[in-house]
């Protein structure tokens, strides 16, 4: 996914394709690919996302991928998904339950090397509200989407809570500590 804008018409049909998805695998069926001849060329270049389900304001599920390795509405299907069957936080989303959840996708850019020093030159540098980070320490790694500003607007919770996702210590500076930045278009 390069830095282009989806116009109306690909987000719409992105967000057809992941309900479609969803619903097929809730009606215990196989949910299909989209035929990647038939949609917009941004569609089916690589591309990574993000699915989120909600029920009201209760996050229902949330998967995603961080790299681009297959068509985006093949990605965008597949997370949506695992987002509503497989995510191992919650228990799988009944079918008579589906009505009641929004859907929100995040197309990712790709994740660039984001090179800090330490925590403090960090948190000098993030976009609050406009990246999304990836810290990756030995086998410890977790992402936090540029959405989660919405619910930890302070850099130092935003930070304190990601490292606590990766099952970092709180406030460490591990020697071999990469740091990733992203950002995201979301609609739903």
């Amino acid at each position: 996914m390069t830095d282009a804008l989806l116009d109306d018409e690909a987000r719409a049909l992105l967000l057809q394709i992941a309900d479609r998805a969803i619903r097929e695998a809730l009606a215990g069926g196989e949910p299909s690919e989209p035929d990647l001849d038939t949609i917009p060329a941004p569609l089916a270049a690589p591309g990574a996302s993000f699915v989120t389900l909600r029920r009201g304001e209760q996050l229902r599920g949330c998967i995603g991928s961080l790299e681009a390795i297959r068509p985006l509405a093949h990605d965008v299907a597949h997370n949506a998904v695992w987002a509503a069957m497989a995510d191992p936080r919650f228990p799988r989303v009944e079918a008579g339950e589906y009505e009641l959840i929004s859907l929100k996708l995040s197309v990712l850019t790709p994740a660039e090397p984001f090179l800090v020093s330490d925590r403090a030159d960090l948190v000098a540098k993030v976009r609050p509200g406009t990246d999304g980070l990836i810290i990756t320490s030995g086998r410890h790694r977790a992402t936090f989407l540029p959405s989660v500003w919405e619910q930890l607007p302070d850099v130092e919770d935003f930070l304190d809570n990601l490292w606590h996702k990766a099952g970092l210590p709180m406030r460490s500076w591990p020697r071999d500590l990469t740091v990733e930045r992203y950002r995201t278009e979301e609609f739903g």
